[in-house]
Parts: structure tokens; C-alpha cells; sequence
């Protein structure tokens, strides 16, 4: 069998992995060992961080459109069920942006969603 040196490769691979380690502390920033595992790692926490970001984000849009339903005297839920049963197709994204930036665009929204729930329990 022939004897392979892995010259360019090898040495690729590597630096690949220690340009991903750097500004790691210590010697996870300079030997090659330390650095792989540091950089797999921190792979996949960036992984599940991005996951968890989609996770943090809905909850903050659900306290923001909360509190703006609580100051205008209607629960979160009474409100989405109103806002889906009125055919209002906004997302919670742009739901608490609405809430948290025009307070009489919101208090319109209140009111259909309201108006919708009364024509469905008469």
C-alpha cells in the first residue's frame, strides 16, 4: 500500500480549525486538539442558539401584545381567537410592533377582534 503524507490537506483542515478558534482563551486558540473540541462545541451551541432565538422572540411578541391587550380590558387569548375569527392574518411579529408603536392602530384591532367574538356568541 502506498504511504499517504496528507500534506496540503491536513494542514488545511487545521488551519481551517484554528481560524475558527481564534480569540478562544488559551490554548483552544493555539493546539490543534483543544481547538477542534472548542470549535465543535461552540458549533453546536450556535446550532441550538438559533433555535432558541426563534423560541425567546415569540414569547417577547406574545408579553408585548399581552400587556397592550390588558390595557385595553381583553385577554391575549379572547384576542387572537377574535383577530382569527374577524380574518385578520397578522403575525405576532408585526402584531407587537403594531402594540408597542401605534396605540390607535392597535385599539382598531381590539375592536374588530371584539366585534367578531360578539357576532359568533349571538
Amino acid at each position: 500500500m502506498p504511504r499517504v503524507k496528507r500534506g496540503t490537506k491536513r494542514r488545511n483542515s487545521r488551519k481551517k480549525t484554528l481560524a475558527l478558534a481564534k480569540g478562544f482563551f488559551l490554548t483552544k486558540s493555539k493546539l490543534y486538539r483543544a481547538a477542534q473540541e472548542a470549535v465543535e462545541k461552540s458549533l453546536r451551541y450556535g446550532y441550538k442558539g438559533r433555535r432558541l432565538k426563534k423560541r425567546d422572540f415569540r414569547s417577547l411578541w406574545i408579553v408585548r401584545i399581552g400587556a397592550a391587550c390588558k390595557a385595553a380590558e381583553i385577554s391575549y387569548s379572547r384576542f387572537m381567537d377574535g383577530l382569527k375569527k374577524a380574518g385578520v392574518d397578522l403575525n405576532r411579529k408585526v402584531l407587537a410592533d403594531i402594540a408597542a408603536t401605534d396605540t390607535a392602530a392597535f385599539n382598531a384591532l381590539v375592536g374588530q377582534a371584539k366585534t367578531a367574538l360578539a357576532k359568533v356568541a349571538a
